[in-house]
């Protein structure tokens, strides 16, 4: 999957759809350093980390890929906030899947903290929903709102994705950071905000090149119908690559 060229948006506050926001085909590796296993031999769920600014869309984005992929995948979610369970809150009264497959994990501190530095509480709840609702295709495991430093502890995801929003500006991918340099997948979310806040999708697309090179990068907009289509792309690609190296 490659970013498009800056030239596939030639205008303004130009849109770049969901069917075109990634193109091509790359390997879906698996970078995590966890056991691919469970203790019984089973193979354990691909887990996803989701992480970014507050208020970029995380949630939204966690349940656009469960309401997606909710009827042919097993798939579960741990939420992650300061002193609340607000995010699973969310998830729950939206429904997006049974109570029983949504946990939260209060971090009490920055959220860098039970993500990358100290994951055990993370962990713990992940290997816990395997073992009461497994055996899982997918854990989506959503960080607290941070800054453009947040990653993941190889640890305790496969792979991350790291949501920002046009409503931070154009300027957001050109300020770098782990989150956008480096994420599996750099998604830029409510793109139908754009000629509201005057950003240059343009603008951002040459700068998220520019930063992460031939990593992948999906522009979304989940108030259409169907602005989620990209990642759950790329979703489909990784978990096809998570299953293909178990066999």
């Amino acid at each position: 999957m490659h970013l498009d060229h800056p030239e596939t948006y030639p205008q303004r506050y130009s849109h770049p759809s969901p069917a075109t926001a990634l193109s091509g085909k790359h390997p879906a590796p698996t970078s995590s350093s966890a056991p691919t296993v469970r203790p019984d031999g089973t193979r354990r769920a691909l887990r996803i980390g989701l992480g970014g600014p507050v208020g970029s869309g995380k949630t939204a984005t966690v349940a656009a890929i469960c309401r997606q992929l909710r009827d042919e995948l097993s798939i579960a979610v741990v939420t992650n906030d300061i002193y609340t369970r607000e995010d699973a809150e969310f998830l729950l009264r939206n429904a997006v899947l049974p109570a029983e497959r949504i946990t939260a994990v209060e971090t009490g501190a920055c959220p860098h903290t039970a993500i990358r530095d100290d994951i055990s509480a993370n962990l713990e709840a992940v290997e816990d929903l395997e073992e009461t609702v497994g055996p899982l295709d997918l854990v989506l495991v959503e960080s607290g709102g941070d800054n453009l430093t947040a990653t993941f502890s190889k640890g305790l995801v496969d792979a991350q994705i790291f949501v920002i929003d046009v409503a931070g500006g154009d300027k957001i991918p050109r300020k770098g950071g782990p989150g956008v340099s480096t994420a599996d997948l750099l998604v830029v979310n409510k793109t139908d905000l754009a000629p509201l806040v005057g950003a240059d999708l343009g603008v951002m697309a040459r700068d998220a090149r520019t930063q992460r090179g031939e990593l992948p990068v999906a522009f979304t907009s989940l108030t259409e119908p169907d602005g989620i289509a990209p990642v759950i792309g790329w979703v489909r690609e990784r978990l096809a690559g998570w299953t293909a190296a178990a066999a």
